[in-house]
């Protein structure tokens, strides 16, 4: 069997002060915010947590199927992962590992604006590689 290596390319968005929002009817979802949400240990932690819980599915193996994954979620006002969905695939099965891991994910500390916390719209590139 190949061994795999799984590399994960993990950006955030962060711009101090700058502010950019989505009306979804009642609420607003931010881009940007003042405080950016933080994952409990940092990116550091975050890129951990999804290396170690990634499963590389057996059929993407099988059929040497590779790319990368971007997953959007919101972090909330509480800083729960809500609204999980993949938006750009590369392969059924990945696109489904890459949405299990992210729903793993345990709370943030939320993004805040003006003092207030308010729900942040986040995207994370999960790439596939095998070697």
């Amino acid at each position: 069997m190949m061994k795999t290596t799984l590399f994960l390319i993990l950006f955030t968005f962060a711009a101090a002060f700058a502010v950019s929002a989505q009306d979804t009817g009642k609420e607003k979802v931010y881009d940007k915010v003042e405080i950016m949400p933080e994952y409990p240990g940092g990116q550091e932690a975050l890129l951990k947590f999804i290396s170690e819980n990634v499963k590389y599915p057996e059929n993407a193996i099988e059929n040497e199927i590779q790319g990368k994954v971007f997953v959007n979620f919101i972090i909330d006002e509480s800083g729960a992962v809500t609204k999980v969905k993949v938006l750009r695939g590369v392969d059924a099965d990945l696109d489904k590992e890459a949405v299990r891991v992210i729903k793993l994910l345990e709370k943030w500390t939320p993004g805040k604006e003006k003092g207030k916390a308010v729900k942040v719209k986040y995207t994370l590139p999960i790439n596939f590689a095998l070697s």
